[in-house]
C-alpha cells in the first residue's frame, strides 16, 4: 500500500469511528491514551469539548506540519494530488509543493500507437496535458516552490500558458528550474522564454537552469547559477557571454545543437568554473576559454582544434565525433603540448589512415586510456597497424587502465597465422603501471594479437586482461550462454564478424593463453553457442 492510499483508509477509518462512536479516536492505534486523556472525560465534558473553539480532527498521527509536508513532497505527483484531498495538511502542502515536475509520466497522460499516428491524437495529447498543468498551477500558491520542471516529449503543445506558469513558480527560492519543449516549437517564433522572469530578481536562487527547445536572450547573470544545460536553444555568442560573465559561481556549462552560437568565450572572472560539454554546435569556429581551473571537457574533436586560452589544467577530455578521422593520431601528437596534465583520455574515432606516431612528448599523467574505432558500415582501414598503439602506452608512464574497442561489420585487416615466432616484437619496454586492459571486439587481425602479446610482454603490474570476442557486450559475466538462459545475451552482429569471433577465439587460444603470467587474470568473452552460431 503506498503512502497516499495509507491517507486515505485512514481517513475512511476516522469518519467510521466518528459516526459509530462519540469517543475521539485515538490518533495512534494501537498506543494506550494515558489518563487525564480525552477518553476519560466525562460526558459534560465532552460536550463541552465539542462545543469547544476548536474541532477535534485526524488524518494521520500527530506530527508537526513541516514534517507533514516533507513527507508530501517526496510523493510522486498523481499520489500526492490524491493525498491532498483526504488531508488538510497534506492540502494545505500541496499549494506550497516545492517540486513540481511536470512529465507524460508524471502525469500519466499517454496516448496509443494508433492515436499517435494521427495529427489529431497528438493536438488531443497536448491539451489534456496542458489543462491537466494548468489546473495545478492555478492552486499552486507559489510559495515554496524549489524545483520546477516541464519536459514535454510529444510532437507539440501549446505554449500560451507557459509564461503564467512560470509566473507562479519562478520565485525568489526556486533553485532549478527545466524546460524541455519539442522540436517543433524549437523556432522562437512559437516561444521566447521568459527572461524578464528570472533577472527581474525572482531567478536570484537558481542554481540548475536547463532550457530545451525555446529561444533564450539574457540580459544579465544568475548569481547562484552553478549548472547550465542549453540543447536546441536560440541564443547568440554575445548572449551567453554575457550571462556567463555575471553569473560568477557557474561550475558546468553544457552546449547541444546551439546553432547560433559562433564564438563561445569563457571569461576568466569564472574562478569555479571546471567543467565544459560541446556536441553538435554546427556553427561554432572558436572557444576561447580564460577560465583559469576548466578541468573537464567533452567535445566534438573538430572543436577541440578550435580550442584557444588556458587549457593547461584540464585534467580529463573525452573526444567522441564518429565522423571523425586520424584522431588517435592528432591525440598522440598534439595533445601533451596542449594539455599535459591530463589523467583520464576518451576518444571515439570514425577512422585511422595514419598509425600512432612515435612523439618524444609524454603523458606523464595518464592513468585511463579509452580508445574506440567505430565504423557504422564497412571495415575498419587494413592500413591501420594496431600493435602502433604501442607508441601511445610507451607515451603513458603511469598508465593503470587501458580499453580499445573495435566496431565493425567486417574485417580487412590481415588474419594471424603461421607459427608464434612470425608474430612482430616491439622494442623491449617495462609498463609498470598498468593493471587492467580490455579489448573489446577482439578479432583474428594480425596486428592485434601483436599487440595483446607486447602488452603481456610489457606490462609487468598487469592484473586483469579481458579480451571479448564480440563488441558491445554491456554486461560483466563471461559466459555469454548463461547471460542468454536470462534473456540477455545476443548482440547486433552480422554472420562475418561471427565467423571472425570465433576465428578470434582459435587465435587466443593458440598465440596468447600460453603467455598469461599465472598472477593475470585472463577473461575470454567467447560467442554465445546459441546467438552466435555459425551454421
Amino acid at each position: 500500500m503506498g503512502l497516499a492510499d495509507l491517507i486515505i483508509a485512514m481517513k475512511k477509518r476516522r469518519q467510521q469511528i466518528q459516526a459509530g462512536s462519540n469517543k475521539p479516536p485515538n490518533p495512534t492505534p494501537g498506543i494506550p491514551i494515558p489518563s487525564g486523556s480525552k477518553r476519560a472525560r466525562s460526558s459534560s465534558e465532552q460536550d463541552d469539548y465539542s462545543q469547544g473553539t476548536k474541532t477535534m480532527r485526524f488524518s494521520g498521527p500527530d506530527l508537526p506540519e513541516d514534517i507533514w509536508c516533507h513527507i508530501h513532497a517526496l510523493l510522486p505527483l498523481p499520489d500526492a494530488a490524491r493525498a491532498a484531498c483526504v488531508s488538510r495538511e497534506f492540502l494545505h502542502s500541496w499549494r506550497c509543493r516545492p517540486n513540481l515536475t511536470f512529465s507524460q509520466e508524471t502525469l500519466g497522460v499517454n496516448l496509443t500507437y494508433c492515436e499517435r499516428t494521427l495529427r489529431t491524437g497528438e493536438e488531443k495529447l497536448a491539451l489534456k496535458f496542458t489543462k491537466i498543468v494548468d489546473e495545478i498551477m492555478k492552486k499552486h500558491t507559489g510559495i515554496g516552490v524549489k524545483t520546477f520542471k516541464l519536459q514535454y516529449c510529444g510532437s507539440r503543445i501549446y505554449t500560451s500558458r507557459l509564461k503564467s506558469w512560470f509566473k507562479i513558480a519562478v520565485n525568489p527560492g526556486l533553485e532549478e528550474l527545466v524546460l524541455s519543449l519539442p522540436v517543433v516549437v524549437y523556432d522562437p517564433k512559437y516561444y521566447n522564454f521568459p527572461c524578464s522572469l528570472l533577472f527581474n530578481g525572482s531567478g536570484k536562487s537558481i542554481s540548475y537552469l536547463n532550457l530545451k527547445g525555446c529561444a533564450f536572450h539574457p540580459v544579465a547573470g544568475l548569481g547562484c547559477l552553478r549548472k547550465l544545460h542549453l540543447s536546441r536553444v536560440h541564443i547568440t555568442g554575445d548572449e551567453l557571454w554575457c550571462l556567463l560573465s555575471n553569473s560568477l559561481v557557474l561550475k558546468e556549462l553544457n552546449l547541444s545543437q546551439c546553432n547560433k552560437i559562433t564564438r563561445l568565450k569563457i571569461p576568466c572572472l569564472l574562478n569555479q568554473f571546471n567543467h565544459l560539454t560541446v556536441f553538435g554546435c554546427k556553427t561554432l569556429e572558436l572557444i576561447e576559454n580564460k577560465a583559469p581551473n576548466l578541468c573537464t571537457i567533452h567535445i566534438d574533436t573538430t572543436l577541440l582544434r578550435l580550442l584557444s586560452g588556458d587549457s593547461l589544467q584540464v585534467k580529463n577530455l573525452e573526444m567522441l565525433w564518429p565522423l571523425e578521422y586520424n584522431l588517435v593520431y592528432y591525440a598522440r601528437a598534439e595533445l601533451p603540448r596542449i594539455m599535459p596534465n591530463l589523467e583520464t583520455l576518451i576518444i571515439s574515432s570514425a577512422g585511422e589512415v595514419l598509425n600512432t606516431p612515435i612523439v618524444r612528448a609524454k603523458f606523464l599523467h595518464l592513468k585511463l586510456l579509452e580508445i574506440c574505432l567505430s565504423v557504422a558500415e564497412g571495415a575498419f582501414s587494413p592500413a591501420y597497424d594496431y600493435l602502433s598503439l604501442a607508441f601511445f602506452l610507451d607515451a603513458c608512464p603511469v598508465l593503470e587502465t587501458f580499453e580499445l574497442s573495435v566496431y565493425q561489420t567486417r574485417m580487412k585487416h590481415d588474419s594471424v597465422s603461421g607459427d608464434y615466432s612470425l608474430l612482430r616484437k616491439m622494442p623491449e619496454r617495462h609498463h609498470v603501471s598498468i593493471k587492467n586492459v580490455k579489448i573489446d571486439g577482439f578479432c583474428s587481425a594480425k596486428s592485434m594479437i601483436e599487440l595483446t602479446c607486447h602488452i603481456l610482454d610489457s606490462a609487468t603490474s598487469l592484473e586483469n586482461l579481458t579480451l571479448d570476442t564480440i563488441y558491445g557486450a554491456d554486461y560483466e559475466h563471461v559466459d555469454r550462454l548463461a547471460v542468454h538462459e536470462i534473456g540477455g545475451c545476443s548482440s547486433p552482429i552480422g554472420k562475418r564478424m561471427i565467423r571472425d569471433a570465433h576465428k578470434a577465439v582459435l587465435a587466443i587460444e593458440k598465440y596468447i593463453v600460453g603467455k598469461v603470467p599465472s598472477n593475470v587474470q585472463l577473461n575470454i568473452k567467447k560467442p554465445c553457442s546459441q546467438c552466435h552460431s555459425v551454421k
